[in-house]
C-alpha cells in the first residue's frame, strides 16, 4: 500500500435534484436493524434497497 491520495474520476453532471440523497437518508433515518443497498448505474444512484431485520429478546 502506499500513502499517496486515491485518484477519483472527475464529476461529470451533479445531481439535479437531491432526491436520491434524500432516499438513503429517509431510508437510514427508519431503519434500527437491517441494510442498505445502493445501486449505481454509470456513476448514478438509481435503486436504493432496505432489507428490515426483526429482532425479538
Amino acid at each position: 500500500m502506499t500513502d499517496e491520495p486515491q485518484e477519483r474520476p472527475p464529476e461529470t453532471e451533479k445531481a439535479s435534484s437531491p432526491e436520491p440523497i434524500r432516499a438513503v437518508l429517509d431510508a437510514l433515518a427508519k431503519l434500527r436493524f437491517g441494510a442498505i443497498q445502493l445501486t449505481v448505474h454509470e456513476g448514478k444512484l438509481v435503486q436504493v434497497d432496505v432489507t428490515e431485520r426483526q429482532r425479538f429478546t
